[in-house]
């Protein structure tokens, strides 16, 4: 447990820019990375393999020392892109792979080949565990605060319990708005901390301007929790449209769900339905606003600069 995060991606604060669907960006990450943080994208931000591709080389070229990158996969047999999407970040090269929903055993087995590290999404004991055996080089906390799909566990316990059950480091996800939230995670036993929903109002982000004010404008009293997204709890913010449509499954979808056979079918839809609205939401103005975020927006107060927005975080750490 002596390996802290900076030293596992020689950057200069233990600071990661959380992936975040539809808003990471080249952008975002190659200002994380001139801030002295690593910067994250999900790779089904990307179309094609081809974008996916140019994306990695676009970081390359412009990784500052000090900084580092990564991408988030998927790694269920709903993303249907998986196998290809880790081909091609082998082939090109980052520094880092985070997992989530899925077993990452073929991804670790195949990055560590290129010399990149792969951190994994957890929630529980039970399956940090079997992340630490398929070699994981850390754990992600996801907590009850995250934005988008959190945990159902609180910061302090989450970490505490897996720091007493696990030899890798364990790095920190959701709850963190500001640097005091920062040096809790840490005094909780965390190498380090995943950051997302503080990034949504940059300026580099690529989402409109109104998902970006109503990071502002909301706080984490505005947070609720939704199963019309993804079929999964997910965070969003509680605008008059999610009042409106309501946070429960339909009531076809609840019957439906306690059949084994069709509980698959019926998540797999709710998710392709639910990512389109976001979708939707996220890159034009509607009245259909499904915006997600955590409740660390509460320390949102304008729309910045990335590196303004690492300045307030890192304070003098």
């Amino acid at each position: 447990m002596t390996a802290k995060l900076k030293e596992l991606l020689k950057i200069k604060y233990p600071i990661i820019q959380a992936p975040m669907f539809l808003v990471s960006n080249v952008a975002m990450v190659n200002e994380a990375m001139k801030s002295g943080i690593a910067g994250c994208i999900p790779a089904l931000n990307y179309r094609s393999l081809e974008e996916l591709r140019e994306a990695l080389r676009a970081l390359k070229n412009n990784k500052t020392e000090g900084g580092a990158f990564g991408f988030n996969l998927i790694v269920n047999k709903s993303n249907t892109k998986y196998k290809g999407q880790l081909e091609v970040i082998c082939e090109e090269g980052c520094d880092f792979i985070i997992t989530s929903l899925g077993n990452p055993k073929e991804t670790i087995n195949k990055a560590h080949k290129h010399g990149i590290k792969v951190f994994c999404d957890v929630t529980d004991i039970h399956f940090a565990k079997k992340v630490e055996h398929l070699g994981a080089d850390a754990a992600i906390a996801v907590n009850n605060e995250a934005g988008g799909h959190r945990g159902n566990s609180s910061p302090e316990a989450l970490i505490k319990e897996l720091n007493a059950h696990l030899k890798i480091p364990v790095i920190s996800a959701g709850g963190v708005g500001c640097r005091a939230d920062i040096d809790k995670m840490i005094s909780y036993g965390a190498v380090g901390v995943s950051v997302g929903s503080p990034f949504i109002a940059s300026l580099e982000a690529n989402v409109t301007q109104e998902y970006k004010q109503a990071c502002v404008d909301y706080g984490a009293n505005d947070i609720v929790v939704t199963e019309r997204i993804s079929g999964t709890p997910c965070t969003v913010i509680n605008t008059p449209y999610v009042k409106k449509i309501g946070t429960k499954q339909t009531w076809i979808e609840s019957i439906l769900n306690k059949n084994r056979k069709l509980k698959k079918w019926v998540k797999m839809i709710r998710f392709f339905i639910g990512m389109k609205a976001t979708e939707k939401a996220a890159k034009k103005a509607t009245y259909k606003t499904v915006w997600v975020a955590g409740p660390s927006i509460e320390y949102t107060k304008e729309i910045l600069p990335v590196k303004s927005i690492v300045g307030k975080l890192v304070g003098n750490l």
